[in-house]
């Protein structure tokens, strides 16, 4: 038997994609439980029951978002021999992420809570907090790369990977703004420039 409201076939996991994408669009104080029921095609009572509340939804669709978006783009830098290309790599990869035709511009964590109000403080250190992470994964790589030899022992990887992250979110609100894929491009190019004078060895 069918929980009341919910659909018979009720598939979960394309309920949560679908409220991913809204989320992504709308950000997390724009989209309303209407919205979000229509995209998904339940309820409200089989919202709640299925996922606990508006805010416990949103944390899962981050998750889903980190897992399908996040991770291949990670994985990108991680990838590359040196720390220079896994840099140039991770920007390249956001640049195609954030203007597919297809999906959402932007990137969601960037984009879902640049307002907040006392209600939704949690919503903004919770995406505070994945920003953050990704930061330390750039810096992480850049570490591998001192250790490796291709980053001079004297840089700055903090300040570096500080600065590689402003590059990427800023990136997405160009993107949200309606910036080509060729403008975007063209960004990467100049902060590519910046980043391998940064990471040149000293002779």
């Amino acid at each position: 038997m069918t929980e009341r409201g919910r659909p018979r076939g009720f598939d979960r996991a394309e309920a949560l994609h679908r409220a991913m994408e809204v989320f992504w669009e709308h950000g997390y104080d724009g989209t309303s439980i209407g919205e979000l029921t229509a995209a998904m095609g339940i309820r409200p009572p089989s919202l709640y029951a299925a996922f606990g509340s508006k805010e416990a939804l949103f944390r899962e669709a981050v998750a889903l978002y980190e897992e399908q978006e996040g991770e291949p783009t990670l994985r990108a830098m991680c990838d590359e021999p040196t720390a220079a290309a896994g840099v140039e790599a991770l920007l390249r990869a956001n640049v195609l992420a954030y203007t597919d035709p297809d999906k959402p511009t932007g990137c969601m964590i960037v984009l879902a809570a640049t307002t907040y109000t006392p209600s939704t403080a949690g919503i903004r250190d919770f995406l505070t907090e994945q920003r953050r992470s990704a930061t330390a994964a750039v810096r992480d790589r850049l570490a591998r790369g001192q250790a490796s030899g291709d980053v001079p022992p004297g840089a700055d990887i903090d300040a570096l990977a500080a600065y590689v992250s402003t590059v990427q979110f800023g990136m997405s609100l160009q993107a949200r703004d309606g910036a080509t894929r060729d403008e975007l491009s063209a960004v990467v190019d100049r902060a590519m420039v910046a980043v391998e004078h940064l990471v040149r060895p000293t002779a």
